[in-house]
């Protein structure tokens, strides 16, 4: 039997952690699934923030640096990126901080990656009025 997530020790974890980095997003996460996927985002909050977000080898700022890299990276999943602007910002990243990470993945991930992110974190940095 599968445990509920009620039941299940990383979905308070998840939650906790998830709410540290993105305030309330983590609660609208849960909303947007609700009517279609309530399952994705018991997977997302128990094991993305339950299990690797609260692992100890790294600092939340440290996993935000990642993060941002990777979704930079990707250049396919931009809502996700901002989220995690705003996550980096949370945790005590600098707007200096943050273009350089998303300048690095110009070397590894091309250029238009790190321009569709640099515009992602502009969108941020003038929603945040940083």
């Amino acid at each position: 039997m599968t445990p509920t997530h009620a039941q299940d020790y990383r979905y308070p974890l998840g939650l906790a952690r998830l709410t540290e980095i993105d305030g309330a997003a983590g609660e609208a996460v849960i909303a947007a699934l609700a009517d279609i996927a309530p399952d994705l985002a018991t997977a997302i909050i128990q094991f993305g923030f339950g299990e690797i977000y609260s692992r100890p080898g790294l600092s939340l700022r440290d996993r935000e640096i990642a993060t941002i890299a990777a979704l930079t990276a990707m250049g396919t999943a931009t809502p996700q990126l901002k989220v995690h602007l705003h996550g980096g910002l949370n945790v005590g990243l600098s707007r200096a901080e943050i273009t350089e990470v998303i300048f690095q993945m110009a070397l590894y991930a091309g250029f238009p990656a790190a321009l569709n992110g640099m515009f992602a974190a502009k969108e941020v940095f003038a929603d945040r009025g940083v």
